[in-house]
Formats: structure tokens, C-alpha cells, sequence
């Protein structure tokens, strides 16, 4: 990348920060994007973080994350479902364009089930957000995170979850870190065209030493960024390329040093 113009960082990257400095410390160093994950919201109007973006010419890129669809009672499953009516409404407030989608699993419970429920609650959620003009954003996650996390673990399902709902209103996020090692994946991303609305970018560190919180800069690791991305945009991406890296590493240092990083790692390694 020659500039930050289409840099988003995701609020997570830089936990330690609250909204307001968060905003404060973006928008000075010529960040303009950001995805706002839901904790943030708490305890704050909606309003006012909307105020706060505009203020600081800040676009929200995205609002992180709905899904969780799964549940072994039907209960559990229509009040997930209702908390992502509930994002679909945050997300319109703050002025984001998509929800994130962290579909969900059931320990105990077979994927086959699991991936049922995610395509009963998306469907349910389809409507309320074509009338919010709000994207709903799969992001297919590791296989290791099958268990617990998502159900939805290669864009070529994704893909399937797609074209099974048939709706403008469906699409997919695509990150590095979960996609990296499938031997599909520039056939899939040719088949994904423009459902793709999102793109995400860290590393993956060898050794990795936690599955979850130990992402690395880009260019720190072993995942082709660019060329995933020349991927990405040959199938008619041009939106905001977002960093998101969970790293107890990261959140631990100087957080003013790792944004001028983060900046450098994305113009020379994205």
C-alpha cells in the first residue's frame, strides 16, 4: 500500500484505549476508519459515538460482532437471534455499513446442526437488515475454532451459506489470519466476487503461542498479505482493508509505538 487511505483499524488492536481516546489517537495519526466491537458501546448513547466519529472524521468500517447463532434450546436460539436485531440497530446508529459475523458453534453439538441454526438465524435476521441498509458479514474462522467459536471455517462455506440465502444482504469477511492455509482459497474468492465486503489483515507467528491472542504485525509471519489481497481485489474489492490483531504481546506495550508500527507494518507488508 502507497498510503492509508483505505486503512481501518479495529477498536481490539489497540484494547487498552478507551472509544474517546481511541478517536483521539486515529484521527491524529491519519487513520480514517475504524471498527467499533460491541464492548465499546456499552454504557455509552449511540448517539454520541456517532457524534464522536464525525467529530474526529473518523468512518466507522464496520460494527463487530453479531452471529453466535447456535444453541441446543430453541430458546437460547431465538435470543440470539434477537441480539443480532439488536446489532443490526447499533450498527445503523453508529453509522457502520455491515455487522460482523462470528456465527457460532455448540460444543457437543455436530457442525451439521450447528450450520442449520447459523442459516435459520441469518434468515431471520435478512430482513431487518435490508431495511437498516446493513450488510450481514460472515467470517468463515479457523477450523480450530470449530468447537466453540464458528461452524463456518473456509470461505467455500461461506460461499454455500451464500448462495443457499440468496440475499444482497449476505456476505463475507474475509480475514488472513482464519484463510491463509486453504489450498482453495483464490478459487474461492473468484466464486465469492463481490460478497466479499470485508477484508482483514494481521500475521500468523510461528511459534504461535496463543490460538487466539497471539497475532502478529503484518510481515512479522508467514502469510502471503499480498498476494491474498491482489486476490482479493481482482474480484472487485475496494473497500476498507482492516487491521485486527489480538495479541496480549501487543496490548502490553506502548500503545502510541504500536499504532506508528501498525501503520508501517500495513504500507510496507499489505
Amino acid at each position: 500500500m502507497n498510503d492509508l487511505s483505505r486503512l481501518a483499524i479495529h477498536t481490539m488492536t489497540t484494547k487498552p484505549w478507551d472509544l474517546q481516546t481511541t478517536a483521539e489517537k486515529y484521527a491524529a495519526a491519519g487513520v480514517p476508519a475504524v471498527t467499533i466491537w460491541r464492548q465499546w458501546l456499552e454504557g455509552q448513547k449511540l448517539t454520541e459515538i456517532r457524534r464522536l466519529m464525525d467529530d474526529h472524521g473518523l468512518r466507522v468500517s464496520a460494527h463487530c460482532r453479531g452471529g453466535f447463532f447456535p444453541a441446543i434450546d430453541a430458546a437460547d436460539r431465538q435470543a440470539a437471534i434477537d441480539d443480532n436485531l439488536r446489532c443490526i440497530e447499533e450498527a445503523a446508529e453508529i453509522g457502520a455499513p455491515m455487522v460482523v459475523l462470528v456465527c457460532g458453534a455448540v460444543p457437543g453439538q455436530s457442525l451439521f446442526d450447528s450450520r442449520q441454526q447459523i442459516a435459520d438465524g441469518l434468515a431471520a435476521c435478512i430482513d431487518q437488515a435490508a431495511a437498516a441498509n446493513i450488510k450481514l458479514a460472515i467470517e468463515p474462522l479457523h477450523p480450530m475454532y470449530a468447537n466453540d467459536r464458528s461452524a463456518i471455517n473456509t470461505l467455500a462455506q461461506a460461499n454455500d451459506l451464500c448462495d443457499q440465502l440468496a440475499s444482497p444482504w449476505v456476505g463475507i469477511a474475509a480475514d488472513v489470519y482464519h484463510l491463509w492455509w486453504d489450498d482453495q482459497l483464490e478459487h474461492e474468492i473468484v466464486r465469492a466476487g463481490d460478497r466479499i465486503v470485508g477484508f482483514h489483515v494481521c500475521d500468523w507467528l510461528t511459534p504461535t503461542n496463543d490460538l487466539l491472542l497471539d497475532r502478529g504485525l503484518m510481515g512479522a509471519g508467514c502469510i502471503d498479505i499480498p498476494k491474498i489481497r491482489s486476490w482479493i481485489e481482482q474480484s472487485g474489492f475496494d473497500g476498507w482493508i482492516e487491521v485486527e490483531i489480538f495479541s496480549k504481546t501487543h496490548w502490553e506495550r506502548d500503545q502510541d509505538q504500536y499504532l506508528e508500527e501498525i501503520k508501517d507494518a500495513y504500507l510496507n507488508h499489505v
